[in-house]
C-alpha cells in the first residue's frame, strides 16, 4: 500500500470543503491568495490597534479613578437641616458597613505665611482628618491645627508647629468697615495632595472653620468598611433618612469626570473601529475577486448539481474562516503587546507634565470580546453579501464566459 493510500482522509461536507480548497494557494491564482493575505492582515492590524487603544484608555482611566477615589469620600450625606444633623449622625454610625462618620463644612479662602498667599478650599473636620486627605505612613490624623498639602509644604518650606494664618473670603462688617476673618493656626501635618487637583485644599478643625463662615451648611462624610458597596448603602440610606436629605456616592460626586471618561472611550472605540471596517471592506473586495476568478468553476459546479444554497454557504465558510483566523490573530497580538508594554513600562512619559511616568495598558476581557464580536460581525456581513452574489450566478452564463 502506498503512502498516499495510507493517509487518512477527512470527509467534510461540500461547502466547507470548497471553502478550504479556495484557501489553498496555487500558481495560477497566487495573486488572489496575496490579496486574501493583505485583507486578512488589515483585519489583524485593525483588531490589534483597537485592543491596544482601549487597553491604553482603560489604563489611564483606572489610574485616574484610583487617584480621584483616594481623595473623595465614600459617601456624602446632607440632611434636610442642620437641626437633624446630630440625630442623623448617630443613626448613620449604627449602620452596618459604616466604619466612621463625622461632620464636615467647606468654604473658600486663603492661607497666609509670611508674605506668601495661596487661594485654597477650606475643609473643616469634626473628629479627625477625613480619609479624603490621605496622609503618609505614620502621619497623625488627630491634630488640632491645619493640614496642608505636601506640595505646598515643600514649596513654602513649612514645618509642623509653624504658625500660619487662614483667612475666609467672607469679611466681617464692623463700624470701621469690613474686616477680614483670620485664624492663626499651627501646622499639624501634611497630606498627600492629589496629582489631579486644580484647587489647593487645607483641612482645619470644625470649630475654627465654623467661625470663618456665616452659618455654613454642614454635611456628613462616611467611611465604609473594606469591601462595602457605596451604591448599595446609598440606596438603603435614601429610604431611611428624612425627606429632603441627599446621599451621594463617590461616583455621583465625580459624575462630570466619569461622563467625560466614558464619552472619551466611546468616541475612541468608534474612531478606531473604522480601521476594522476598512479591513472588512477589503475582505469583501477579496471575496468578490475570488468569485470573479472562479466564475467558470462555479458555473461547472452548478451544472453538476451544486445548489445555490451550497455555493452560498461555501463562501460564507470562506469569509468566516478568513475573518476568524485574522480576528483571533489580531486579538492575540493586541493582548500580548498590551501586556508586554504595561509590564516593561516601555512607553515613558515626562513626570513634569503628566502625573504618571509611563503609559499603562489594562486589558479587560469584556472589551476584547466586544472587539472580536465587532470584527466578526462586520466580516460575516460582508461575506454574506458576496455569498449571495455567488449563489445567484447562472451556470449557463458562467460557463459561457
Amino acid at each position: 500500500m502506498s503512502r498516499r493510500e495510507r493517509r487518512p482522509r477527512l470527509d467534510l461536507p461540500f461547502p466547507p470543503s470548497l471553502a478550504l480548497r479556495y484557501l489553498r494557494s496555487t500558481r495560477r491564482d497566487a495573486f488572489v491568495t496575496f490579496l486574501s493575505a493583505v485583507a486578512a492582515g488589515g483585519l489583524v492590524l485593525g483588531v490589534a490597534a483597537l485592543i491596544l487603544a482601549l487597553s491604553a484608555l482603560s489604563g489611564f482611566h483606572d489610574v485616574l479613578l484610583s487617584e480621584v477615589r483616594s481623595h473623595t469620600p465614600d459617601l456624602e450625606v446632607t440632611p434636610s437641616s442642620n437641626g437633624d444633623l446630630t440625630q442623623v449622625e448617630g443613626a448613620l454610625g449604627r449602620e452596618s458597613h459604616v466604619a466612621f462618620v463625622q461632620q464636615i463644612v467647606e468654604g473658600r479662602g486663603w492661607i497666609v505665611s509670611a508674605d506668601r498667599v495661596r487661594a485654597v478650599e477650606i475643609v473643616g473636620f469634626e473628629k479627625r482628618l477625613p480619609a479624603s486627605f490621605p496622609v503618609s505612613t505614620g502621619g497623625s490624623r488627630t491634630g488640632s491645627g491645619v493640614y496642608v498639602g505636601d506640595r505646598l509644604m515643600t514649596i513654602w518650606g513649612l514645618q509642623p508647629g509653624q504658625i500660619v494664618e487662614v483667612a475666609s473670603n467672607l469679611p466681617t462688617l464692623t463700624p470701621f468697615g469690613p474686616q477680614p476673618r483670620l485664624h492663626r493656626l499651627a501646622v499639624a501635618g501634611s497630606y498627600v495632595a492629589a496629582r489631579t487637583e486644580e484647587q489647593e485644599r487645607i483641612a482645619i478643625p470644625l470649630a475654627s472653620a465654623a467661625t470663618l463662615f456665616d452659618r455654613p451648611r454642614r454635611r456628613l462624610e462616611l467611611e465604609l468598611t473594606a469591601g462595602a458597596s457605596p451604591e448599595a448603602l446609598a440606596r438603603r440610606l435614601r429610604e431611611k433618612l428624612p425627606a429632603g436629605s441627599t446621599v451621594k456616592t463617590w461616583r455621583e460626586l465625580n459624575r462630570p469626570l466619569l461622563f467625560a471618561l466614558h464619552l472619551e472611550k466611546t468616541l475612541m472605540f468608534v474612531a478606531v473601529s473604522l480601521i476594522v471596517l476598512v479591513a472588512a471592506l477589503a475582505l469583501i473586495a477579496d471575496l468578490a475577486l475570488i468569485v470573479s476568478n472562479k466564475r467558470p468553476e462555479l458555473g461547472m459546479l452548478g451544472a453538476m448539481g451544486a445548489s445555490a444554497g451550497q455555493l452560498r454557504r461555501a463562501f460564507l465558510w470562506l469569509g468566516g474562516l478568513l475573518a476568524a483566523v485574522a480576528t483571533l490573530t489580531g486579538a492575540v497580538l493586541g493582548v500580548a503587546t498590551a501586556v508586554v508594554l504595561d509590564r516593561t513600562q516601555l512607553l515613558s512619559l515626562s513626570g513634569d507634565v503628566y502625573f504618571i511616568h509611563y503609559v499603562p495598558f489594562h486589558v479587560r476581557p469584556l472589551e476584547v470580546a466586544e472587539v472580536i464580536v465587532l470584527a466578526t460581525l462586520l466580516s460575516v456581513a460582508g461575506a454574506s453579501f458576496v455569498a449571495r452574489r455567488a449563489a445567484a450566478l447562472s451556470p449557463v452564463e458562467a460557463l459561457r464566459r
